[in-house]
């Protein structure tokens, strides 16, 4: 039996009658000969909601249990999703994450993927009956429920589907992978296939669409994912490895990080241990750092810059109160006014002139960045965020990202 994952994000089934359309397409796949396993994620804005609830019992909720609250979520949607197919006489089971045989280890609200034992999904589907499996969830070895962070139904899907080996289809509100936003460049290229390296570098430079762990993970074991929206028949977007891709533009895509804050450090002393401490102690706070820069201010302070993701905020404030205790000259900036636009493409690594076509495009619009980093196939620049979209504009105009027959 071919297998097949399908899963659904929270748009997607957020009301019964989202969940009915749904269960039309998950029959339709099983009438294809396929053994279906479908992810879900919870219902709308339910995981919001539960978290609500959380803070207005207390400031400081305890993590574990807060794992206990958000997994509900998900054991609402399959238990409804499941009680759909069986009302029309679909064989179907739901399953927790636990049951579904995912182990995780790691920190509560975001553990990681150790292990999935399987049997019990294959067992059901032998038994010819579709598996609906709650995302976002699993279990530690203290026998507590986890949840997986940010994305985690994205990561328990293709983390199932690399355990099965088959393709994993992911269906969300938006009908594919654009070459830029849409809302904002309005002939955005719809892109029929993306490499797993692009894909991730995108993820992690803003991108919404997917989570960096799901396209490592699949990446890893070589499993092909398909992004396509569950409201249209649209055809999606392949990710895959780049071989499969036909185009072979300089840039692949461009991403938006909205949610950045730069903080910079004037008159640190020019010593090995301060700057190695403080990077470390962020590491230790899971404050995810980003974009670094250090100049010497004169010859005995230097001057450190970083980018990292807004909603580290609170973990970033606490590490630099620990070293002003120490250090208490340092004079330090925060700027949550500042946007994150990246440039992706595998073909930067064999075609020269990309930056120098970069820094041009932004000169030539009066765009000043404030830093700039680089990996083998991006470029990224933290720039004001009331210059967010006309670079956008001007480097996808540049670049040629939107349809050409539009």
């Amino acid at each position: 039996m071919n297998y097949i994952v399908m899963k659904f994000g929270g748009s997607s089934i957020q009301t019964i009658l989202h969940m009915q359309r749904v269960a039309e397409r998950v029959i339709q796949k099983q009438k294809e000969g396929y053994g279906v396993v479908v992810v879900l994620s919870a219902m709308g804005s339910t995981t919001n909601q539960l978290l609500d609830l959380a803070k207005q019992v207390t400031k400081y909720p305890s993590k574990r249990e807060t794992d206990m609250l958000i997994s509900t979520g998900e054991q609402v949607s399959i238990s409804l999703f499941t009680m759909i197919l069986k009302a029309r006489d679909i064989e179907a089971v739901s399953l927790t994450g636990s049951q579904a045989g995912i182990k995780t280890f790691g920190s509560h609200l975001n553990n990681k993927i150790n292990d999935i034992d399987t049997s019990n999904i294959t067992k059901h589907l032998n038994d010819h009956q579709i598996v609906v499996v709650a995302g976002f969830q699993g279990m530690n070895e203290q026998g507590d429920i986890t949840t997986l962070g940010r994305g985690g139904s994205d990561t328990s899907a293709v983390a199932i589907a690399a355990k099965l080996q088959c393709d994993c289809e992911i269906y969300t509100d938006v009908d594919g992978i654009y070459a830029a936003d849409p809302r904002i460049f309005k002939t955005a290229k719809k892109l029929s296939y993306i490499s797993y390296e692009e894909m991730k570098e995108m993820a992690f430079l803003g991108a919404k669409v997917m989570e960096p762990r799901s396209i490592e993970i699949a990446h890893q074991h070589q499993i092909r994912i398909y992004v396509a929206s569950s409201m249209t028949m649209e055809k999606g977007t392949y990710i895959t490895e780049g071989k499969e891709m036909i185009e072979k533009q300089t840039i692949t895509g461009l991403s938006v990080s909205d949610k950045v804050v730069m903080v910079t450090l004037k008159h640190v002393a020019n010593q090995l241990n301060i700057v190695a401490d403080l990077f470390m102690n962020l590491a230790e706070n899971e404050v995810n750092v980003d974009m670094i820069s250090q100049s010497p201010s004169s010859k005995d302070f230097v001057n450190v810059s970083f980018t990292a993701g807004a909603n580290d905020l609170t973990q970033i404030n606490e590490v630099l109160e620990k070293l002003l205790q120490n250090n208490p000259d340092i004079e330090i900036i925060m700027d949550n006014q500042v946007v994150k636009v990246s440039v992706v493409g595998q073909a930067m690594r064999h075609q020269s002139g990309v930056a120098a076509k970069l820094f041009k495009v932004l000169s030539e619009n009066q765009i000043e960045f404030k830093l700039v980093t680089t990996s083998e196939i991006s470029i990224s620049y933290t720039i004001s965020k009331k210059l967010k979209e006309q670079a956008i504009q001007a480097i996808a105009n540049a670049f040629d990202l939107g349809e050409t027959n539009v």
